[in-house]
């Protein structure tokens, strides 16, 4: 009897248990989002077992009414440890019933809280598109980090790498997190992407994250990419593709009232129904639009309205603004500097706007001053005859085509003239010859002339030279008196520079040596 009624317990369990694969989602969750989302969960030995079980029940039921599949929506889970793993990939789970068994059998990965190194691997083993089983191209892409807050190491550059490469960051914090810290990581806006919750308490934040995530990677959300200072490019999920019709676009510049807004809602905007907008109609394949003829530094709203008589959809909205006019030269920079020349380069280059530019330079702080004009597709160029060891003010000017002008100047500075010539040696051989060697700095010489006292029988006081091409570095001079002076000296183009001299002391019984002076 004890065991008829057990089984019958147990049958009622089975059949009341919820299944990972019901319809149980919220309305508008199925179907809604397309895009690839990583939970990059803390499981070193801060967080106890029981956190950790809780934190998995809280993904599943988070995570329990979205749509999975290449198509929709694809979910990776990292654990951080001292040696973190990547416990599945977007590719391993495409459908409820597999991600959910997947997060009961997670086991926690102890150890250090490494999280450093678990960003570099989420980096280039899921995040980034084309890495094998990583993140689909073109498609949002959602960091959701989970932690207790324990010593996360320094997170701030690699979480403001993947935001420069456009993953959304998330945080959700169950211990006593830095809040600068964490406020720095998370994409804007703070209110919506970062979490404060007591790990007991963790459920009541399913909904409000769960349609954070939604927000972006929902399947008709349009962005804006590529803003330049007159153009940007309009893309959007080709929700048209297999029906006939077309998209209707519409941009137009806000008034300083409506600047300010943002986002990719739904409804149309009232500054694109009136007169004064721009229209573009694109393919039913088509999934990008790019809008020229914007003015700089102006904030736009583009609508997009997907039109079919097949079905019916929402326009969406979006709010951006264009970049500031960068009139060149708006750097200047210094390369190749020698002893008499040096190179400067400016940016950017706009040859399209620019007719030529004129550079000055003289010497400080009261030198002649020199001009020369280059070219409108140039962007560099070389000053020579410059005074070596001289700093000089070089100063850049662009003449616009719209007759503007722009200026910005650098100092610049020549090399110093090193000595041509160091380390003489005398070394004696015999009684009355020296072996003569030097070293010598490389570039610009012609030669080296050498003068000594003369051979034994020629007057006193008379003095022998002798040239040597630049590739000499040695001679032998023989039938030289005792204390025979002997000098070295650089031969440049245009004149002789200083030498080096040296005494040979002959002595008999002893190593003998010239000494430089």
């Amino acid at each position: 009897m004890e065991s008829h009624m057990l089984a019958t317990w147990l049958l009622l369990c089975v059949l009341l248990r919820p299944s990972a694969t019901q319809d149980t989602a919220p309305e508008g969750v199925l179907n809604c989002c397309e895009g690839d989302v990583l939970f990059l969960l803390d499981s070193s030995g801060s967080v106890s077992s029981y956190e950790h079980s809780r934190i998995l029940a809280f993904l599943s039921e988070l995570l329990l009414p979205f749509s999975l599949g290449e198509d929709q929506v694809r979910v990776g889970l990292l654990q951080v440890g001292t040696l973190p793993r990547l416990e599945f990939g977007f590719d391993a789970h495409g459908a409820q019933s597999g991600l959910q068994e997947a997060l009961r059998n997670v086991k926690p990965l102890r150890g250090d809280t490494n999280t450093v190194e678990a960003l570099r691997m989420a980096r280039e083993r899921a995040l980034r598109p084309g890495a094998p089983g990583g993140a689909r191209e073109g498609l949002p892409r959602v960091l959701v980090w989970l932690t207790d807050g324990v010593k996360p190491g320094d997170v701030i550059k690699p979480m403001a790498e993947l935001r420069e490469e456009g993953v959304a960051v998330l945080v959700v914090s169950t211990g006593h997190s830095n809040y600068q810290m964490l406020r720095q990581v998370v994409t804007p806006p703070v209110e919506n992407n970062l979490y404060f919750v007591d790990i007991d308490d963790v459920s009541i934040i399913t909904e409000d994250l769960r349609d954070a995530i939604i927000e972006i990677i929902r399947a008709e959300r349009i962005t804006v990419r590529d803003i330049a200072t007159d153009s940007a490019t309009l893309q959007w999920r080709p929700v048209l593709s297999g029906l006939t019709g077309y998209y209707e676009i519409r941009f137009s510049s806000l008034s300083p009232g409506e600047a300010g807004g943002g986002g990719g809602e739904a409804g149309t905007s009232p500054s694109t129904s009136g007169a004064h907008y721009q229209r573009l109609t694109k393919s039913a394949e088509s999934s990008t639009a790019r809008l020229t003829g914007l003015k700089p530094d102006t904030t736009y709203t583009a609508t997009l309205t997907p039109e079919s008589n097949d079905q019916a959809f929402n326009t969406l909205s979006i709010t951006f603004a264009t970049k500031p006019e960068v009139l060149s030269p708006a750097v200047v920079t210094v390369s190749e500097s020698g002893l008499t020349s040096v190179r400067v380069s400016w940016g950017p280059s706009q040859p399209e706007a620019v007719t030529s530019y004129y550079v000055e330079y003289s010497a400080l702080p009261r030198g002649k001053l020199h001009a020369v004009t280059v070219g409108r597709t140039q962007n560099s160029t070389l000053l020579r005859d410059l005074q070596p060891d001289t700093t000089y003010l070089v100063t850049v000017s662009s003449r616009h085509a719209s007759g503007t002008e722009k200026a910005m100047s650098v100092k610049v500075c020549t090399q110093e003239v090193t000595p041509a010539l160091a380390d003489l040696q005398l070394t004696t051989v015999g009684s009355d010859s020296v072996q003569v060697n030097w070293r010598s700095s490389p570039g610009g010489l012609r030669g080296y002339w050498l003068t000594w006292e003369g051979q034994r029988s020629s007057v006193p006081g008379q003095r022998s030279s002798l040239y040597l091409p630049p590739d000499s570095l040695s001679t032998r001079l023989n039938s030289l008196p005792p204390a025979a002076r002997v000098c070295v000296s650089p031969i440049y183009r245009t004149a002789r520079g200083e030498g080096l001299c040296c005494t040979a002391q002959f002595h008999s019984n002893a190593l003998s040596y010239g000494y430089q002076s």
